[in-house]
């Protein structure tokens, strides 16, 4: 006896839910393919927009560092010999050339005390004070308790003194029985004038690591091992003198270290000029920086064949209006005349524009203009008039916050946002559906179930009729 519940086309013989899932699918699938190919589009488009807009801020911090004035007021100051002399110039620096010989580096002074008997563990039983003086300037007394060691004393001075540049260790020949130690001081204050002196508590045991100041009666066992001198140097055959090796106010705006002597009669060249290298280098930096702008728009508006019978390749922001009135607006300004006569386009510079629209940049012409026309070159790049800052003001609407970019995000980010909520109606469309189709696919499974029964009774009422000749 057949239900009036169907399972899955049991009256029919149908795979209910196979059909079902087929015309869901076909009704979903149109609209499904579309949705997708609306995100891949809005999202490639987000993420061109997007690559765009972070190369035009990097143009843009170049332009803001080109346009800087104190670019074009910085001096070098050039070394023929940077391992013997090295220097830096500041912006008060006048250019010239000068030569420089050094006869002679500031050193600091460095002295041993007397030797005592018995190594670094030897004790001094008294006690007291030992006083380290740097010239005529007494450092803060190092008190020894009693029975210290040199060891100890050694490790008072280097805690208690190391803000004062003063150092010691103990030096031990080992070749003599006991071995003999020496209490060895160091000061890294060049300079005549600063070497090293100590003086111990009168009367105490102390008094055997006494340096008096060299040449001072009564003669100690004190050694002297290097005296603190100053640097003796020439300045274009001007002898002149410096308690340190870093000289300042030698030359006006010029600082230069002397590292090591010259040879007798071979003075090294120093020179001071304007920030040549600077300037060129940030002129290559908005060239690098402008190409890529080309490249990535480029690239991004493209069409590239793949081989027959294939669809090309297309940029995402391929037709897109806001990046031709991008390009040809920075273009107009690039071959704008500007400045004063020395310098007015940028191909005085040797900078010119190649068949695919980049920058290319001649280095001897640049060279031969920043040496010629270098006030002229400033005033071609900088200024509310200059080139820098003209660039600067066509980029800015399209970086800006609510500029054309941001608008053309933010724009796109609401299409994906719409793509979401369109699938999420698409999904309860669909579901509404197939709960449709299983409800009328059911209904006619059941009918059929109820007609088979019909059948079958009128059937078995016909047999049961007197005279019925079966065949």
């Amino acid at each position: 006896m057949a239900s009036n519940t169907t399972i899955s086309g049991y009256n029919s013989g149908l795979d209910i839910k196979s059909i079902v899932a087929s015309l869901v699918a076909v009704e979903k699938a149109p609209k499904e393919a579309q949705l997708k190919r609306l995100e891949a589009a809005t999202t490639a488009s987000f993420t061109g927009v997007g690559q765009l807009k972070g190369v035009i801020a990097d143009l843009q911090a170049i332009l803001k560092d080109l346009n800087k004035p104190e670019l074009f007021e910085n001096r070098t100051a050039v070394s023929s010999d940077s391992k013997l002399v090295s220097a830096s110039a500041s912006k008060a620096a006048l250019s010239g050339s000068y030569k420089i010989a050094v006869e002679r580096l500031a050193s600091s002074s460095k002295v041993a005390t007397a030797a005592v008997s018995g190594g670094s563990d030897y004790s001094f039983a008294s006690g007291g004070t030992l006083t380290v003086s740097l010239g005529a300037t007494a450092l803060k007394p190092i008190d020894v308790p009693l029975n210290a060691s040199l060891k100890d004393i050694r490790d008072a001075i280097n805690t208690q003194l190391k803000s004062d540049g003063v150092s010691a260790n103990i030096i031990t020949d080992a070749s003599t029985t006991p071995p003999t130690s020496r209490l060895a001081l160091s000061s890294s204050k060049t300079g005549e004038g600063n070497d090293l002196t100590m003086k111990a508590t009168v009367g105490s045991d102390l008094a055997v690591l006494d340096v008096p100041a060299k040449g001072t009666l009564p003669a100690s066992g004190a050694i002297y091992i290097s005296m603190a001198e100053n640097a003796k140097f020439s300045i274009d055959g001007l002898p002149l003198e410096s308690k340190t090796n870093s000289v300042v106010g030698s030359i006006e705006g010029v600082t230069f270290n002397l590292l090591a002597k010259t040879e007798v009669d071979k003075p090294i060249t120093l020179t001071v000029d304007q920030d040549k290298s600077g300037v060129k280098s940030n002129i290559k930096k908005f060239v690098d920086s402008y190409n890529k702008l080309i490249s990535v728009t480029s690239s991004l508006t493209g069409v590239t064949p793949v081989g027959e019978g294939k669809a090309p390749v297309t940029g995402a922001l391929v037709g897109d209006a806001s990046v031709r009135a991008l390009l040809t607006t920075v273009r107009n300004e690039l071959v704008k005349t500007s400045g004063d006569e020395g310098v007015r386009i940028l191909a005085d510079l040797g900078v010119t524009t190649q068949k695919d629209g980049t920058l290319k940049v001649d280095d001897s012409k640049l060279d031969k203009a920043l040496s010629a026309n270098f006030e002229s070159v400033a005033a071609f790049f900088t200024g509310d008039q200059g080139l820098m800052k003209r660039l600067d003001s066509k980029l800015e609407p399209y970086t800006q916050t609510g500029g054309v970019l941001q608008q053309r995000l933010d724009g796109l980010q609401t299409t994906i946002k719409s793509v979401d909520t369109q699938r999420v109606a698409l999904n309860l469309r669909v579901e509404k559906l197939q709960t449709r189709l299983l409800a009328q696919f059911n209904a006619m499974d059941s009918l059929v179930g109820q007609l088979s029964q019909t059948s079958n009774r009128l059937a078995q009422s016909l047999a049961s009729l007197p005279g019925l000749v079966k065949n």
